[in-house]
């Protein structure tokens, strides 16, 4: 995303639930968790950490769904679309689902994660791929790499 197209909008598909970025990202990603497999009923899900000021729900209220644990999973409580997570205690970023911004042409994901449970056909092009999730010490120098190049 380059910072002349730094305020970006999306929703889900139903278009009940609006949301707005005013913030690059600082990191994309995808997941080949079980997990997200069957959350998105796809190979992988797509997100964007973006950080939290730069982050709003500009119309309706999403709901939890998922697992309904300490990571929350919010959806449109209409078309159920999976839109953003809020990882437990990391409450500096929303895990964006990258599909649910109106334009996704500039992402690309600079991480996979959890390649030890991804589908042998599933190729994303990520420059690091971690077998499960990067070790907490990396994420600085990975966000760092990532804003650098984009």
């Amino acid at each position: 995303m380059s910072k002349s197209n730094l305020s970006m909008e999306g929703g889900c598909r139903c278009g009940r639930v609006r949301l707005k970025i005013s913030a690059p990202p600082l990191l994309t990603m995808a997941c080949h968790c079980t997990g997200c497999q069957k959350m998105t009923a796809s190979a992988y899900s797509l997100s964007a950490a973006i950080p939290s000021e730069g982050f709003e729900v500009s119309k309706g209220e999403p709901v939890i769904g998922g697992l309904h644990g300490v990571t929350k999973h919010y959806f449109c409580p209409h078309c159920m679309s999976w839109m953003f997570t809020r990882p437990e205690g990391m409450d500096w970023f929303v895990n964006l689902r990258v599909t649910m911004l109106d334009d996704i042409s500039w992402f690309t994901p600079f991480i996979e994660t959890w390649t030890s449970e991804k589908l042998a056909f599933a190729e994303t092009g990520a420059v690091h791929s971690y077998a499960a999730l990067p070790e907490m010490q990396a994420y600085e120098g990975l966000v760092k790499e990532y804003m650098a190049g984009s």
